[in-house]
């Protein structure tokens, strides 16, 4: 794998307090992963984190981090940058329209103990509506252990609260949407998916093996760390993850890359089915697989997944 490594910078990797939970929009202090952030140019940051040893959802797997930790990471820093470098106020919501990351696997190896992260993040084509916030792309540079860990890019928009209604309209309503969510479909065999306890399962079976129902519980205490009018884009990560260490089961793989277009929300009042269809190798030999998500006869989300075998020796 070729990773870029970027110039010096200043990027805080060793506090250990945690950034207030609310500029990461998170109810429990335990599932906040930010430490510090600071500027270091012109709408670039250092920010940095902390990746527990251990997780009850991102737990290591063959003595790997999850890949969803980086994911985490950089959804984390979307709304403390906003709340913090860009004075968008708290209960503003930030809307994913594309995520992609790219990452080194020898850098993930698990540690013993927590390890710091640190995180260059660069902002550009910055929006805004006279002084709101509207929209940024943002470009992650992740290191750990002085190790390139992997990259990130991400596009989202800023929506106050109004904005928020007027586009979500009657599904703005959380307890309207929690009531009329859909019953928890079956979930598929852990050891498939690569998950060990079946509650961490967002996905179930049909009779065709690249075919998928999206499992959503909404009492799960990461993915719903808190209520949601609809599927949060975590979920459909995971949905993705999972479907990936279907598709190489039963031969144990590493989700190295994913390249992710949102375009429109996942409801919580319908069925959403998770298609997965091989995709050539890329110029490493390493497998592709295209998996998209259908809701109501739309393509709500499309994700290209890169899976890689070889896994580093501990």
């Amino acid at each position: 794998m070729s990773i870029t490594v970027p110039g010096p910078a200043r990027i805080p990797t060793r506090g250990t307090t945690r950034v207030p939970r609310e500029y990461v929009h998170k109810v429990a202090g335990s599932e906040v992963l930010l430490t510090a952030w600071r500027p270091n140019g012109s709408d670039v940051y250092g920010v940095g984190a902390r990746w527990p040893h251990q997780h009850s959802f991102y737990g290591p797997s063959h003595g790997l981090h999850d890949p969803l930790l980086l994911a985490e990471s950089v959804r984390q820093a979307i709304p403390l940058l906003c709340h913090t470098a860009f004075d968008v106020p708290l209960g503003h919501r930030q809307a994913w329209s594309h995520f992609a990351y790219t990452l080194n696997p020898a850098a993930m190896i698990a540690a013993k103990a927590p390890s710091p992260v640190g995180m260059r993040i660069s902002c550009t084509e910055v929006v805004r509506r006279g002084s709101r916030l509207a929209s940024m792309n943002m470009q992650v540079d992740l290191m750990r252990h002085g190790i390139q860990l992997g990259t990130a890019r991400t596009s989202f928009s800023n929506q106050p609260p109004a904005i928020y209604q007027r586009l979500r309209k009657q599904y703005a309503d959380v307890a309207l949407a929690e009531a009329r969510a859909i019953p928890l479909a079956p979930p598929m065999n852990p050891q498939q998916v690569g998950r060990e306890r079946f509650e961490d399962v967002v996905l179930s079976p049909t009779d065709s093996p690249n075919l998928m129902q999206l499992r959503v519980d909404l009492t799960h205490p990461v993915l719903f760390d808190h209520p949601l009018d609809h599927v949060p884009g975590m979920l459909l990560l995971e949905a993705t993850r999972q479907a990936a260490h279907a598709f190489a089961h039963p031969r144990p793989v590493m989700v190295v890359a994913m390249d992710v277009v949102f375009s429109r929300y996942a409801e919580l009042d319908a069925p959403c089915w998770i298609h997965v269809d091989p995709l050539p190798s890329d110029s490493a030999g390493r497998v592709r697989v295209l998996i998209s998500a259908l809701q109501n006869g739309t393509c709500i989300y499309s994700s290209v997944a890169t899976l890689d075998h070889h896994l580093p020796t501990l």
